[in-house]
């Protein structure tokens, strides 16, 4: 009787966040881990069809209707671009989970207290991480084939091509959902991890941060990161040199780049604590200065998910703008310094669409950041109260909740501006290398990096703009705690 009782009990108590019950949907994080989804399975779509669209129109014209060269590339080209939004969104939703299972960690170590396994909570958040994928994919397609439909009605007026036969309904517009959905639910299941180290004694405390030392002990993880640095760095260099004989070294630089990012990604708490303390010493000397740059090292693993969105984006936007630009530097070379106006011009745009679809990984990127920051002030209640406690005002936690935010954004910004440098000129170079340049029409082909001035200055705006609105929602939040209520949880 006394065993079927503790079987049940677990069940019970759990059954507010299970998958059955759709109320833990109204938990901080989990709206934008939705938006997430959706903004990646409509990019999908807009993509796909975008692709089929310009493949239609290829086949009508009666010049180049037999080539199949364009086509493959700007097929092959939506597909790079799909996978790399799919890819930010994974590891944002990854860190999402990840920070919720710390802010639930009493919860879960209860449910360990009263006879759940770990597997079984494990299990159960990764089918709220499917729950999460399916909803977002489902509003995310039902978005992208209502403007896709419109992107189609507005491309035929202004082309003039009503009478090209193009059907927006296709089968294949499924497929960036089931990708989404499916990535979503890995992610929840790999942000789930530190649910298998959560014990019955932390049921005494509220949402548990790993501490520097216990990061700096995990082997296993920082191993794996070290190699997947190492080995993508080999393959960049590959790449580097594959591009000296032949264009395809791009593609091999572009699995670098993906395995050597993984790796940052995987060991962002060991790289990350260095650029941040390195930053911290900018913001002062002050109280509330001091107090957002321990906060923001104190616990890396926090800081370094906030982080790790937002070096993507930047690195994704620094590298398409450092890679167009030094495509431009070599041609205006070949030109003995100047550029053909009508081919700037087809640079330019080619440049600007191009800079418009990365924009969508970096918003994607920015709602993580915005996300975390606001979960983050959530499970710190009894930490923020207990300042208030100590005679810390309103106004000094809205300063320290700010200057953690831009704490954070500064040097991920810093991060991600050298990363999109390197990663920029690689593929250039990788692309470039063995195509010959008048007047000398010689190969190899040095592609020297070029940094385009205006886009990096519109990254710092950004980044500037994305720290105040981060922190709008996380510092009401943190004014509003009061002080008692705070220090009885």
């Amino acid at each position: 009787m006394t065993a079927t009782v503790v079987e049940r009990m677990p069940r019970a108590s759990a059954a507010p966040t299970s998958s059955r019950s759709l109320g833990w949907l109204r938990e901080r994080g989990m709206g934008a881990s939705i938006l997430v989804s959706a903004i990646s399975t409509a990019f999908g779509v807009l993509l796909l069809t975008a692709t089929a669209y310009i493949g239609a129109m290829l086949s009508a014209d009666p010049y180049i209707g037999e080539s199949d060269t364009l086509a493959f590339v700007v097929a092959l080209l939506s597909a790079l671009l799909l996978g790399v939004a799919i890819y930010v969104a994974a590891i944002v939703t990854a860190n999402t989970f990840a920070t919720v299972v710390a802010g639930r960690t009493r919860r879960i170590a209860l449910l360990r207290l009263i006879g759940a396994s770990a597997r079984s909570q494990r299990v159960q958040i990764a089918r709220q991480g499917l729950v999460v994928g399916l909803l977002g994919a489902g509003i995310g397609l039902v978005a992208g084939l209502a403007l896709a439909a419109g992107g189609v009605w507005l491309a035929g007026s202004l082309l003039g091509l009503e009478d090209l036969e193009f059907s927006v309904l296709r089968p294949e517009l499924v497929v960036p959902a089931v990708i989404v959905a499916l990535t979503t639910w890995v992610s929840a299941w790999a942000g789930s991890r530190r649910v298998l180290s959560v014990t019955p004694l932390q049921a005494l405390g509220g949402a548990v941060e790993k501490t520097h030392e216990t990061i700096a002990a995990r082997s296993g993880r920082n191993v794996t990161a070290a190699v997947l640095l190492i080995l993508g760095a080999v393959l960049l260099g590959l790449g580097i040199a594959a591009g000296l004989v032949t264009p395809l070294g791009v593609i091999v630089a572009f699995a670098g780049g993906i395995l050597s990012f993984t790796g940052l990604s995987l060991g962002a708490t060991l790289i990350m604590p260095p650029v941040l303390r390195l930053v911290g010493r900018g913001f002062g000397h002050s109280a509330t200065a001091r107090l957002a740059a321990e906060n923001a090292l104190r616990y890396p693993e926090r800081s370094s998910r906030m982080a790790i969105g937002v070096v993507m984006g930047v690195t994704l936007v620094t590298m398409f703008a450092v890679a167009l630009e030094s495509t431009k530097s070599v041609v205006a070379a070949s030109g003995g310094g100047e550029i053909d106006s009508e081919f700037a011009a087809v640079m330019d745009s080619f440049a600007g669409i191009m800079m418009g679809l990365v924009a969508v990984s970096a918003v994607i990127a920015a709602v993580g950041l915005v996300n975390l920051l606001t979960i983050g002030v959530v499970q710190r209640k009894r930490e923020l109260g207990l300042l208030r406690a100590l005679g810390v005002s309103n106004a000094q936690v809205r300063r320290m909740v700010l200057l953690e935010a831009a704490h954070i954004t500064i040097a991920s910004t810093i991060t991600g501006l050298v990363l999109g440098i390197v990663y920029g000129w690689a593929g250039a170079q990788s692309l470039l290398g063995s195509v010959p340049v008048p007047p000398l029409w010689l190969t190899p082909t040095f592609v020297p990096p070029a940094i385009p001035v205006w886009p990096v200055v519109a990254i710092v705006v950004a980044t500037a703009v994305l720290t105040l609105v981060a922190a709008v929602t996380p510092t009401r939040l943190a004014t509003r705690v009061a002080p008692v209520e705070a220090l009885a949880e």
